[in-house]
């Protein structure tokens, strides 16, 4: 029998859909053959040989070492999507927040409660020093137009915005959530000149989003730019909007991300990392993400992989042989002279490739045997096999 074990507090409902599949919740064991994680750091840790997935419940994977468990033969999943309603909600709030200066006049409200009757008079009399721009009729630049940059990009329509897209790596199932009167930019540069809002919802690469938002990116912006992170704390250099803030030329900054820079920056709203805070969204993550490990272990399907090919066959047959191996040329020639020298017909089989590694799932129509994987793992180019 599996066993998953959790590193962070997991939604019950995600508990539950292990326990039905026959898998055991073990957060004790040493040698998990899964682990369900959320925020838990995992990058400094050892992994056992028995490790076979771990199940991100969220869409970042900044803290898992996803590279090295590809060269373990560890899959990692995330949960594209299923906080997105969360954090649409999320930025439509920080959208008017960086508009109106809601915060800092209830704040005011709050020093002058102890006036009493006065209160009344003293608020309309100093309302003027909170007024703030309407949304509507503004041009939001979106960056990053994944399952949540889109839900934020048809939502800004409706609220009377233009709005721009900027995603180099757009995917087909991305552009049909999309509305077609969100304009498409193609380089984001024109996000920088055209929009007087910018929300960022791309994932942090150190090699190509790394303080994407620096002097560079706001020497091309408007003046008066509103800038909402809710994506991740590196897309942003902090020195750099300090002086943007300072200068006028960014009004109001919003961040999911505080640090001890922003959290007491001016004209700055820093949130305590709200995006996927709601019930449902952590429901939704984790329900995703046991699905996600439990197919895995059982059936050897990979979907939601950041770093395995994403690989889904239908069972049929006796066994399912999966492996997983380097990308290249002649492995399956390799996989298939084993299986039939050893006189076992195969009865479906698929591949992909996602880099440098590469996902076979073999079914056959007799047994595998003990050999098979045996020498099959033996072969210079493949990290890990399994049987199912």
């Amino acid at each position: 029998m599996y066993n998953i074990k959790s590193l962070n507090k997991i939604s019950p409902f995600g508990l539950d859909i292990i326990k039905e599949n026959g898998i055991a919740l073990d957060d004790k064991t040493e040698t998990p053959d899964a682990i369900m994680v959320r925020s838990a750091d995992m990058n400094e840790m050892e992994f056992n040989q028995n490790l076979l997935c771990i199940a991100r419940a969220g869409a970042g994977t900044n803290n898992i070492p996803v590279s090295r468990c590809a060269a373990q033969g560890i899959v990692v999943f995330n949960t594209p999507g299923a906080n997105a309603e969360a954090v649409k909600e999320l930025v439509i709030c920080a959208l008017l927040m960086a508009s109106r200066d809601v915060i800092g006049g209830v704040e005011w409200v709050h020093s002058i409660a102890d006036k009493g009757d006065e209160v009344p008079a003293m608020v309309e009399k100093g309302k003027a020093s909170f007024t703030g721009p309407e949304i509507a009729g503004k041009t939001l630049g979106v960056v990053g137009l994944g399952a949540i940059g889109a839900k934020i990009a048809n939502a800004a329509l409706e609220l009377g915005m233009k709005v721009y897209g900027y995603d180099p790596f757009l995917s087909v199932d991305a552009a049909w959530r999309l509305s077609s009167q969100v304009k498409h930019a193609t380089d984001i540069d024109t996000i920088y000149r055209n929009c007087d809002y910018i929300t960022l919802h791309v994932p942090y690469k150190k090699d190509a989003t790394h303080h994407m938002i620096n002097k560079e990116a706001f020497a091309k912006m408007k003046d008066g730019v509103r800038i909402i992170n809710l994506a991740r704390a590196e897309l942003v250099c902090d020195e750099d909007m300090l002086e943007a803030i300072d200068s006028t030329k960014v009004a109001r900054y919003v961040t999911d991300f505080p640090n001890a820079i922003t959290a007491k920056a001016p004209n700055t709203i820093p949130m305590p990392h709200l995006g996927a805070s709601t019930p449902e969204s952590e429901e939704k993550c984790a329900i995703m993400a046991a699905q996600e490990a439990v197919d895995y272990l059982i059936n050897g399907n990979i979907k939601n992989s950041v770093n395995l090919p994403n690989v889904v066959l239908n069972r049929m047959g006796v066994n399912r042989i999966c492996i997983i191996h380097r990308n290249v040329p002649r492995m399956l020639n390799h996989f298939l002279d084993l299986i039939g020298e050893a006189n076992i017909n195969v009865a479906h089989m698929i591949n992909a490739p996602k880099g440098e590694f590469a996902y076979t799932i073999i079914d056959t129509d007799t047994p595998v045997g003990e050999v098979i994987p045996v020498t099959i793992g033996k072969l210079e180019d493949v990290f890990r096999v399994r049987v199912l």
